[in-house]
């Protein structure tokens, strides 16, 4: 079995990503997959300061999850899709 190492070509995830959390429990910046649906979620540090804009409120019946892949909210699509490939994640972005 090949082993895999920090020089190969495998994308390295950051500490923390590939976490499942609720949607509510959100409280870094990054970037985001929801479970439910494969939508990219950018959050920037306005989004999670309380007391700026733009706030971000979801409701749902059932419980909503998100996927942390990146500590960067302004990661290119192309490689947060590659990201969220690496953790089996849906893709609808």
């Amino acid at each position: 079995m090949p082993t895999v190492t920090k020089e190969s070509s495998v994308q390295m995830l950051p500490e923390g990503a590939g976490m499942n959390i609720p949607f509510e429990a959100i409280h870094e910046p990054g970037t985001y997959v929801c479970n439910w649906s494969g939508h990219l979620l950018r959050i920037p540090e306005d989004a999670i300061t309380p007391g700026r804009s733009p706030l971000v409120n979801l409701l749902a019946r059932d419980p909503l999850f998100v996927t942390k892949i990146s500590d960067s909210p302004y990661l290119p699509l192309t490689k947060a899709r590659l990201l969220a490939s690496n953790l089996d994640l849906a893709i609808a972005f």
